[in-house]
């Protein structure tokens, strides 16, 4: 009874030490909002570009992206490094103030639409929808629905790492002519 007892103790220890290291590895995007993310972009001496997911608590493909896309940790590791990382409710009651203008929640049909979220998202309100902006708060693009792991990784390292300043998507993608 005691050896069984003392392997059983030995088994959970490690699994314990198992788990812990998985977690360790495994990168967490820190979401902030938007008010921390114009903070940080103001203040910092190099500041990071700024990336929105505009999502809304009944969307299904918004759960899924977080879970899917931005769970991976090697898309993880690649915004956290390269992006100030924003949640923006596209349905949100408060106010935003962006550029010198004020953005407010609009009631509509049984729910309504945030402001902010319709000018980032250029009048298409469909979600979810991520936005990159340059490190001056500038829009590069809007990039509608849901994208997987890769090809969304694809795409943030054309805007990261400043690739669309000297080749079009086509050429990056090799899509062209």
């Amino acid at each position: 009874m005691i050896k069984s007892r003392t392997a059983i103790i030995r088994f959970i220890s490690l699994l314990s030490i198992a788990l812990v290291s998985v977690n360790t590895y495994a990168q967490k995007v820190e979401w902030l909002t938007w008010e921390e993310a114009t903070t940080l972009a103001m203040n910092e001496e190099n500041p990071k570009k700024v990336f929105v997911d505009i999502y809304t608590d009944w969307c299904g493909w918004c759960k899924k992206m977080d879970k899917d896309t931005f769970q991976n940790p090697e898309v993880a590791t690649y915004m956290s490094e390269n992006f100030y990382m924003v949640k923006l409710d596209g349905e949100g009651k408060d106010p935003i103030e962006y550029k010198g203008k004020t953005y407010k929640f609009v009631p509509s049909g049984r729910k309504g639409y945030h402001e902010f979220a319709a000018a980032l998202m250029q009048g298409r309100l469909s979600y979810p929808t991520t936005i990159f902006l340059d490190e001056e708060m500038n829009m590069l693009s809007p990039l509608p629905g849901y994208q997987k792991p890769k090809p969304f990784l694809n795409i943030a390292k054309y805007f990261g790492d400043d690739i669309y300043k000297e080749k079009d998507w086509q050429a990056y993608t090799g899509k062209g002519k």
